[in-house]
């Protein structure tokens, strides 16, 4: 089935076989040369897997833009963009790229941090964060529903008046920034850690290390962090360095449990499908669960050395849906049979003779 799906991926876009080819190519001697972690292996565990989402690559992606495309648009984050479309229009054209790039940078931050706090969408994003081992072809490990993080900044853009072709020139630097991010490799820009993002500010965000968790959000600008109280980075002359990643619910170790593990509990709630009425307020409170959630997520105070350790933390979901989206059927209780000894039926056969 692993060799059909990725036959089918080739026939869609035949292209990523070489690019991996290429960043194997160009990414890994730098890895040996100039390693942050010493003595991690080329052959790691579970990077069969990790390979495995890189060549699925292209059919996964199918899912995720069509994925892409409705959360863009019921996220209404197209709305605000419309609002500060006289704005842009003012804009001199020569500096256009730069304070759309910015503004995308922006957008982007609040969604990758809601993909952290929200627990519906850790779900998805906790598969990007399972590698226990970081190097140039883990950051491929990306479920195809969270790959949509960044289509609100994408739409934002749009409803700005920023061309189509700018934005999505974005959406593709930060994926390539995303892959150097993940490299195995010891850099950093110590004067200008507060500037640019480097893979030692991602590999931070990575790290499962108890004051490390809930930090590093930015993509490619760390500003938004440090304005926002969500900046972690030691000292170059400390010389610590992240030791530990992943997350601390094991995921499934093969593609396809990670695939379907953002759908566990899903099976619970097939029931809905016989009770259209149901599915209504089902949705309904669910989505203001999940606004609840994003709201607790901007609101909360990061301006303390102690952090929660675990991503979503500030949640009202518990389930796929949330516990409180879920209505139950209504039943009415069985009535309940008395069971009478030997002795009490003797004295009641007794009684009636």
């Amino acid at each position: 089935m692993l060799c059909a799906a990725i036959a089918l991926a080739f026939q869609i876009d035949n292209t990523i076989f070489s690019a991996v080819i290429t960043l194997f190519v160009l990414v890994v001697p730098f890895e040996k040369l100039y390693p942050r972690q010493r003595g991690q292996r080329l052959r790691r565990p579970m990077v069969g897997t990790d390979i495995g989402f890189a060549l699925l690559a292209p059919l996964l992606n199918v899912v995720g833009i069509t994925a892409f495309i409705a959360i863009g648009t019921l996220s209404f984050f197209w709305l605000p963009g419309l609002a500060m479309r006289p704005l842009v229009a003012q804009i001199p054209l020569g500096a256009l790229p730069f304070v759309g790039f910015v503004v995308f940078d922006f957008v982007a931050y609040w969604t990758h941090r809601f993909a952290h706090e929200v627990p519906f969408m850790w779900r998805f994003h906790s598969v990007h964060h399972s590698p226990e081992h970081m190097d140039w072809v883990s950051g491929f490990r990306i479920h195809p529903l969270d790959g949509v993080v960044i289509a609100p900044a994408f739409f934002f853009l749009l409803g700005a008046g920023f061309d189509a072709e700018l934005a999505g020139i974005f959406a593709v630097f930060q994926v390539v920034l995303g892959i150097f991010f993940h490299a195995n490799v010891r850099v950093r820009w110590r004067r200008l850690d507060r500037i640019v993002a480097n893979p030692e500010f991602h590999h931070w965000h990575h790290s499962s290390e108890p004051d490390a968790v809930g930090h590093n959000y930015g993509g490619a600008l760390p500003w938004w962090d440090l304005m926002f109280g969500t900046f972690f980075m030691p000292k170059h002359t400390s010389g610590r360095r992240p030791q530990r990643y992943g997350v601390a619910e094991p995921l499934p170790p093969t593609l396809l449990g990670q695939l379907t593990y953002p759908c566990r509990g899903a099976r619970q709630h097939l029931w809905l499908w016989r009770h259209p009425i149901l599915i209504v307020k089902t949705v309904t409170v669910a989505t203001r669960n999940l606004i609840v959630d994003i709201k607790r997520s901007a609101r909360r105070s990061t301006r303390s050395t102690r952090r929660e350790t675990t991503p979503g933390a500030f949640s009202t979901n518990g389930s796929l849906l949330g516990p409180a989206a879920v209505p139950k059927p209504d039943k009415k209780p069985l009535p309940v049979r008395k069971v009478r000894s030997r002795r009490e039926r003797r004295a009641s056969a007794r009684h009636a003779g």
